[in-house]
Formats: structure tokens, sequence, C-alpha cells
């Protein structure tokens, strides 16, 4: 089991900058991939981004691609999630995910076995 934490949310203006941050525990942190969803008010789990266990792969979903980069410090345990040009609709909990059971860039949530608490972005118009 991995325990997941994530920081770094709060309220921005439209095209601020934000860096979410997730630490992770419990498990070698360097073998499993990592993946970024958020949820908005009303609507389902949306994939972000994710990110292989070395770090050499990223993938990332059309809405956010181009403003949105995933990384990970393989010796910090922590995976994050640099946010650009920031839009209202980016507004959402935002989630961070540790797929340990091999599925590898994984786009389903189901892809992903352990979940942080979610951070909350919000932003502005």
């Amino acid at each position: 089991q991995v325990q997941l934490v994530e920081s770094g949310g709060g309220l921005v203006q439209t095209g601020d900058s934000l860096r979410l941050s997730c630490a992770a525990s419990g498990r070698t942190f360097s073998v499993y991939a990592m993946g970024w969803f958020r949820q908005a008010p009303g609507k389902e789990r949306e994939f972000v981004a994710t990110i292989s266990w070395s770090g050499t792969s990223t993938f990332y979903g059309d809405s956010v691609k181009d403003r949105f980069t995933i990384s990970r410090d393989n010796a910090k345990n922590t995976a994050y999630l640099q946010m650009n040009s920031l839009k209202p609709e980016d507004t959402a909990v935002y989630y961070c995910a540790a797929d340990t059971l091999g599925y590898g860039l994984g786009r389903k949530d189901y892809e992903y076995d352990s979940w942080g608490q979610g951070t909350q972005v919000t932003v502005s118009s």
C-alpha cells in the first residue's frame, strides 16, 4: 500500500501558475507510475497526466497538454504537476495516484490503486 499526500493547491487568477506536489510513502517510489486526475463539482473524474516510474515517459490529457507538466523526483519520493496558464475551467480537486499494479501510463482511474486525499485548485476569472 502506498500513502499519498498532495499539497500546493490554492486560489489563483486566470493566467497564473501553480505547482502541486504529491509525497509518497509506504513502498519503493521509483518502481511505479504516477498519475494526476481532477474532479470538478458535478463532473466525472478526469485524467490529467501520467509519468512512468523512471520519469522518461509522460502522457497528458488533451485539455492540459502544452500547459501542464508532470515530473517526479525519485530521490524525494515526490511527484509534481506544474500548471501554467491556468484557466477557470481548470478549477477542480486534484488527486495524485499510484499505479503499483503495473499498468504503466494509465489514463483510467481503475489503473491506479492508491490515491491521495486531493487538493483544491480554484482559478478565478
